[in-house]
């Protein structure tokens, strides 16, 4: 099993909106992914209050970064959750 552990800056005044709009990502896109396990939603940073971190496992690395990155499912759900970044996010992946 893979672990991908991601931060994505959002920008401030739209924190609540990115919230509604990656359960959404979450339940109708990332669901339906080969390989998706499980999605957790950890919270908003302390250090830097605008930076959410969210875990994701999978059951190989190819079903992340093949998979699911080269899906349309990938590009739909960028389209939902994207327009609420602050700059890019920062992904890295874990044997578990």
């Amino acid at each position: 099993m893979i672990l991908e552990v991601g931060f994505i800056p959002i920008l401030e005044s739209r924190k609540s909106e990115f919230e509604d709009a990656l359960r959404s990502a979450v339940e109708n896109l990332l669901a339906q992914a080969e390989g998706f396990i499980e999605f957790i939603g950890h919270g908003w940073g302390v250090e830097r209050p605008n930076v959410y971190m969210f875990s994701v496992k999978w059951v190989t690395l190819d079903d992340h970064v093949v998979g699911f990155r080269e899906s349309e499912l990938f590009t739909q759900w960028r389209a939902q959750i994207g327009p609420f970044f602050d700059g890019a996010p920062f992904v890295e992946h874990f044997e578990a």
